[in-house]
């Protein structure tokens, strides 16, 4: 009963941390709409981010085992829950950007804990392979509710106003009976402990990690893997509103066909991976995720305003391009679970670390092009430039499988 407790923790902390996280591409619209900003200065969000997510995991995650994992999503989630609070006391722009620093380094806490829990209470790569893709899918199930819990609080009547950030009142909330159930909860770490070394000798083995060829094929597909899912997934509001032309709560609620694509995408290859290989199933997904892009990205062009458009005269593309999700959904947990299972336990820590650290620049680097090829050009452009880095994964996933035989 304890692990199917402590496994329900580790869910709800990751949805909760899901909502958060991506909840960036609708800020970003949002301050666009409510605070002034440009698509230039609003793209800075995901910096901010980003940027601790990979700082806080560079510097900490070889210490968490000594901290504790479960102390540290603990400690990350009542973070969040506090900054939440300051967001609609204090409404403006450098209150955002504060919120996704926060947000940003308690996620770092909390993906390097989860990552390296799910090590502890499995038995086998397949096994981990399968509920890593679990707690990942459910996670973008997080990620989906959030689209619709946002929207929900946007008034249609006065989309440019700010009342949207009542929203964060019940985020807050929800942090709190995170924290309540993770303290409640059991979790045996004494494996992640089994070979503690002196606080320097964990960073020194961390970088020596990093510095393996095999690790470094590994971080830059993780890099390219979320740079693609950034691009994407952070600009989607913004591309339905101002492509496709649907009104400002709709974009938002329709951003999250490509998160429930990515949900049941994950879902599914928890299922399917204990059948079959990763490799094949990475490399069909991307050769699909690529198809969809040129097959939907031409449907965009010529579109007029339809003041009374809906869910049922929606343009086709937004429909089809979110499916993008369904084959992206597989790529990241897959690749994560084959390395970390190649890997003694007590390094798990010190491994996510580099992944989250690499993931979040990865994040970064995406939303900044996008968003300035988006004001510089189209928002078309800035979803077609997506097939380079696509090309580039699948290069690097060649080298990564190589090598991990």
């Amino acid at each position: 009963m304890q692990r199917y407790r402590i496994i329900g923790a580790l869910i709800l902390t990751y949805m909760l941390f899901g909502i958060m996280l991506n909840s960036v591409g609708t800020v970003i619209l949002q301050a666009i709409t409510t605070m002034g900003q440009t698509k230039e200065s609003a793209s800075i969000l995901e910096a901010f981010k980003d940027l601790p997510i990979a700082i806080t995991s560079f510097l900490v995650a070889s210490f968490l085992p000594r901290l504790g994992y479960r102390r540290a999503m603990m400690l990350g989630t009542g973070a969040v829950g506090i900054a939440s609070l300051i967001m609609p006391l204090l409404p403006a722009f450098a209150t955002a950007k504060l919120l996704f620093a926060v947000t940003g380094i308690a996620f770092a806490l909390v993906k390097v804990s989860v990552y390296s829990s799910i090590g502890l209470i499995t038995d086998g790569p397949a096994r981990h392979a399968s509920l890593t893709n679990v707690i990942e899918g459910l996670f973008m199930v997080g990620v989906l509710s959030g689209y619709w819990i946002f929207g929900a609080f946007i008034d249609p009547a006065n989309p440019a106003g700010l009342g949207w950030l009542n929203v964060y009142w019940l985020l807050a909330a929800m942090s709190a009976l995170v924290v309540l159930l993770l303290a409640t909860s059991q979790l045996e770490e004494s494996e992640a402990k089994a070979e503690a070394r002196a606080p320097a000798e964990d960073f020194r083995a961390m970088l020596a990690l990093g510095l393996r060829p095999l690790v470094l094929i590994f971080v830059f597909s993780a890099f390219l893997y979320v740079l693609i899912e950034q691009a994407i997934g952070t600009w989607l509001p913004t591309f339905n509103n101002e492509v496709l032309h649907l009104p400002q709560a709709m974009s938002i609620q329709a951003a999250s066909i490509f998160a429930g694509a990515t949900a049941l995408g994950r879902l599914g290859a928890g299922v399917i991976l204990t059948r079959i290989g990763w490799y094949p199933l990475v490399n069909a997904c991307i050769l699909a995720m690529g198809a969809l892009v040129l097959i939907s990205l031409p449907m965009t062009r010529g579109l007029v305003p339809d003041p009374n458009v809906g869910w049922l005269s929606a343009p086709l593309a937004a429909y089809i391009l979110p499916l993008i999700g369904l084959f992206l959904a597989p790529i990241y947990p897959a690749i994560n679970s084959a390395m970390l299972s190649s890997l003694p336990k007590p390094d798990h820590a010190a491994m996510t670390g580099l992944l989250v650290v690499f993931s979040a620049l990865g994040g970064t680097t995406g939303s900044l092009i996008t968003g300035r090829v988006f004001a510089a050009f189209d928002g078309q452009t800035a979803f077609y430039m997506t097939l380079i880095p696509m090309g580039a994964l699948l290069l690097a996933l060649r080298g990564f499988y190589t090598r991990s035989k």
